[in-house]
């Protein structure tokens, strides 16, 4: 068994423990049913996860680079804004379906030209993407702010065309089903393409990278244009959900994305993780988070419990260095 099998065979064990002791410490509603393994529950988790597992998916990349991308929440929240201010404030007299195409054209097009510019500042500067992408961070969500005049913009409910899209992307079968094909894509362009055998290359190890030629600067551009791209992609699926563009939307996302990427085996450091993993990691994050809450657990409880279960999928990848 090669060394991604045996992490793969070890994250699923632990996806199905975790599974298990939601399935024990589930309340039970008046008909005596388990309540977590009620359909309505299994799919509301997976709707849930999907929306962090969306990004989730870019910010694997973006790590197995040695990189970061702290500003995937601000560019949520100025994506859902974004299609929210063009559905609502827009008024061309197009047909329906092509001013929806045209909002979500704009929110991707604004998201991806953010996570350009922090990969172009990262590539180009060589500054260390911490602080460009917690620059991006704080700046970002102040220009969705600025555009919203600081308020939520609502995705009606009548007859509009913003509730044609509201109508068209909140359902759960969207929303999952977006996940489950963007998953099967960038699991194919990380383990079956050059620019994936490339990622890894320069996260392993960039001045070897750098000595084979490898285009280590269009890298990074692509992987960090990925991650504003799938960022705002979550947010024009948010608003339709939420039925609003809200600029205080997505905050902690940045967090929860990450961890996904490391309790699925992904090292900080880089060079070394798989799409697989991170899905799994998604979809623990999603199990722990619904049986904390159906026990209904203090939410401060809840952000101590991910926390330290990021220090543990931490250590543990250290304890597997030191093995190998």
């Amino acid at each position: 068994m090669s060394g991604q099998q045996r992490d793969a065979a070890k994250s699923l064990s632990a996806l199905a423990a975790i599974f298990i002791l939601a399935v024990l410490v589930s309340p039970t509603a008046s008909d005596g049913s388990n309540i977590f393994l009620q359909l309505g529950n299994l799919t509301d988790i997976l709707r849930q996860v999907s929306i962090i597992g969306i990004i989730s998916l870019a910010m694997n990349f973006v790590i197995l680079t040695g990189g970061i991308d702290l500003s995937v929440g601000s560019i949520l929240a100025l994506s859902t804004t974004v299609v929210a201010l063009v559905l609502t404030r827009w008024q061309p007299g197009f047909s329906y379906s092509l001013e929806i195409t045209l909002a979500i054209l704009a929110a991707l097009a604004v998201s991806t030209a953010c996570g350009a510019l922090s990969g172009a500042v990262i590539a180009m500067l060589d500054v260390q993407p911490f602080v460009v992408t917690l620059a991006g961070m704080i700046g970002i969500r102040g220009l969705a702010k600025w555009l919203s005049n600081n308020a939520n913009v609502d995705v009606g409910f009548g007859q509009d065309v913003a509730s044609a899209f509201a109508n068209m992307f909140r359902g759960k079968a969207v929303t999952i089903g977006c996940y489950v094909v963007l998953a099967i894509i960038f699991s194919i362009l990380l383990g079956r393409t050059i620019f994936g055998r490339y990622v890894r290359a320069v996260g392993d190890n960039e001045r070897a990278a750098l000595y084979a030629g490898l285009p280590i600067r269009r890298v990074k551009l692509w992987v960090y244009s990925l991650s504003g791209l799938l960022a705002g992609f979550a947010g024009v699926l948010y608003a339709a959900e939420n039925h609003q563009g809200n600029p205080n939307s997505g905050v902690g996302y940045e967090l929860d994305s990450i961890a996904a990427v490391v309790i699925g085996g992904t090292q900080l450091s880089g060079g070394k993780g798989t799409m697989s993993g991170t899905v799994i990691g998604t979809l623990m994050i999603g199990l722990l988070t619904n049986m904390l809450r159906l026990k209904n657990v203090d939410s401060n409880v809840e952000m101590m419990v991910k926390g330290g279960i990021i220090l543990l999928a931490v250590a543990i990848q250290k304890q597997g260095k030191r093995a190998q």
